[in-house]
């Protein structure tokens, strides 16, 4: 498969594109600056730059882009609008790694792990403003998008245990009672719903 992974030189990005590229898979890195990449290919282009040109021809573009700083926080919402519009009417996948925090933690859908006391208090506006770009996703029939969520504890660090947990849009904890996971593991998961190709604009979550 032809996978573009956007933000590939960060660190949920490029392990993501070192496992598709593990695989076989033909991987371009959609970075902002030429630099090693597991990928075979480099594109080197902003975001907002992209182009439905560029994207042309891939069977699955995932989105690895993320910012915690207080003033681009509206990116989070704002480039998935660029991304679906470029992509929209084409066959081509849009897999974002998501956020935690617009999981829900009751069975009717009303009330978000963000808005919980589960989640700390520092990384709640930047789960609000990943949450906003999932709420415009939702509204988009037009394009083939995926969010995937990973888990409150989400290990960077953490270690590639080859195994996961696949649940969808309700906040779940493993039989140890922890929402973790390894960015490795994730990269796992998020490969094999790529090859699955399943779960078309719907949100699932990824633990260990």
């Amino acid at each position: 498969m032809k996978i573009g992974v956007i933000g590939a030189n960060g660190k949920s990005g490029s392990l993501i594109a070192r496992e598709a590229a593990a695989r076989g898979h033909d991987v371009t890195a959609v970075v902002r600056r030429d630099v090693e990449t597991p990928a075979g290919r480099a594109l080197v282009r902003d975001v907002f730059d992209l182009t439905a040109g560029d994207l042309a021809g891939f069977d699955a573009v995932v989105d690895a882009f993320g910012t915690s700083r207080p003033e681009d926080l509206p990116l989070h919402k704002r480039h998935l609008e660029h991304l679906a519009s470029i992509l929209a009417g084409t066959a081509t996948r849009l897999v974002v790694v998501g956020s935690a925090g617009s999981l829900y933690i009751d069975g009717d859908h009303t009330t978000r792990v963000l808005e919980s006391p589960q989640m700390p208090e520092q990384f709640k506006p930047v789960a609000s403003a990943m949450a906003d770009g999932l709420d415009y996703l939702r509204t988009r029939g037009d394009v083939a998008w995926t969010y995937v969520s990973p888990p409150l504890d989400f290990r960077a660090d953490g270690e590639r245990t080859g195994s996961y947990i696949l649940a969808g849009e309700e906040f779940t904890l493993n039989s140890n009672g922890e929402s973790a996971m390894s960015y490795a593991d994730y990269a796992i998961g998020l490969i094999d719903e790529i090859e699955a190709g399943k779960h078309v604009r719907e949100r699932i979550s990824l633990l260990s």
